[in-house]
């Protein structure tokens, strides 16, 4: 049963502390020196409490609207106990325009056009759950390596060891960003040089026997799940691009005549358009999946609603669900599997690389390489098609067109 305020203003005072229950992890403790607002909640698996106030300087409407206000930042990921120490900090008000936070959010708004949409959603959201709440509000120009660390390790505290020097990344550049606009004299980032804990990379899972992408090929043919997933699963070993640009894929990307697939710049990791040339086998996916989302926008609309594509987990969880490991496979090992298996049968690297839609490190030469070996790399995408079936029919492995012989450059 909620508190109510005539129950705190008539709780007894006693030498032995004991608590009067709201809700939601709000409560009253009641002491011989007063009546104070508590919030326990659960942080990474700790058990913290928070305070809010005395009665009746703090009313119960107010320690309430407190909770809910630690509640959200939870959800969020931030420690309202470490934000509140955080805050605590700031010994004078700090020139908005001089804060973190502040040149953080400006240094933001100039990079993320150059930025997929989902890098950029990925870069602000580390710096609001990770970064803002304790560093904010202080002058950008006096945060110290030490103030820095310590932010650091509450992210490696949970096990983001990653994330933690991604953080360290996106720091740095504000930092050199606040030295170039005239608000900081230094970096301190570069103070903390072997100070995290060592990243260890990690692989993405793939296959390279290929008996193994056979029976993977199989179990996908025999997905009984949602039929738009099983159409994603048996697109992405043809085309093998990232899992964003599958998922966001639309239907006036396709190019019926020319047997192409080309995404925008903007939906690209590398901001260039890619061509994806598409096999007989792609085209008979995507005509089997027409009659179901062909007249909205997505080739694969999420399961609750048409306006959005497809959750970034619904592939992966199909792949878990056929009895697959994520130590066998990932979504991105496909790539891995087409680059591995198609270098390996002698197809140029060149050619590959493009339609991998790997950076260039020439950005001139870049800017006009995305349709470059277009018809070779039509030639390729069959013969991968192909070659894809032969494994999942256990045939022979098709021969290699002879394209390449009058190409100097090949």
């Amino acid at each position: 049963m909620a508190l109510t305020n005539l129950a705190i203003k008539n709780a007894l005072q006693k030498e032995k502390p004991y608590k009067l229950y709201d809700s939601n992890g709000l409560y009253v403790l009641i002491t011989s020196k007063g009546k104070n607002f508590r919030f326990n909640y659960k942080f990474h698996g700790k058990y913290k409490t928070l305070a809010l106030g005395v009665y009746p300087e703090v009313s119960l409407k107010e320690a309430r609207l407190k909770r809910d206000e630690a509640r959200l930042l939870i959800e969020k990921g931030i420690d309202p106990v470490e934000r509140k120490k955080a805050l605590k900090k700031i010994k004078s008000p700090t020139n908005k325009y001089n804060s973190f936070e502040f040149v953080a959010r400006e240094w933001f708004e100039r990079k993320k056009n150059a930025w997929t949409s989902g890098y950029a959603r990925t870069v602000l959201a580390r710096l609001e759950q990770n970064v803002f709440p304790w560093l904010g509000p202080l002058d950008v120009s006096s945060l110290t390596a030490p103030e820095i660390l310590e932010v650091l390790r509450r992210i490696e505290d949970r096990g983001a060891i990653e994330t933690a020097h991604r953080v360290k990344q996106i720091c740095g550049q504000v930092f050199r960003y606040a030295i170039a606009t005239g608000r900081a004299q230094r970096d301190p980032t570069a103070d903390l040089k072997d100070a995290l804990t060592p990243n260890k990379p990690k692989h993405m899972a793939t296959m390279q026997d290929p008996r193994k992408v056979g029976e993977l090929l199989r179990a996908i043919d025999a997905y009984q799940g949602n039929f738009i997933v099983k159409c994603a699963l048996k697109l992405i070993p043809l085309v093998f691009v990232r899992h964003g640009e599958l998922r966001h894929a639309e239907w006036n990307e396709i190019n019926w005549e020319k047997k192409e697939w080309r995404t925008p710049a903007e939906k690209m990791k590398i901001k260039r358009p890619h061509i994806v040339p598409l096999s007989r086998q792609s085209l008979k996916i995507l005509n089997d999946l027409k009659p179901l989302t062909g007249n909205g926008t997505y080739l694969f609309p999420s399961l609750r609603s048409s306006s959005r594509p497809i959750s970034d987990n619904a592939l992966l969880a199909a792949l878990r669900r056929m009895g697959f490991t994520k130590e066998e496979i990932c979504i991105h090992g496909f790539r891995s599997i087409a680059s591995t298996f198609l270098h390996e049968h002698g197809w140029p690297s060149i050619i590959i690389e493009r339609q991998l839609a790997h950076i260039e490190r020439n950005k001139v030469k870049a800017a006009y390489n995305y349709a470059e070996f277009l018809s070779e790399r039509h030639k390729m995408m069959q013969w991968w098609a192909d070659y894809l079936d032969s494994l999942k029919n256990n045939a022979s492995i098709p021969p290699k067109p002879n394209s390449f012989a009058d190409n100097p450059y090949l």
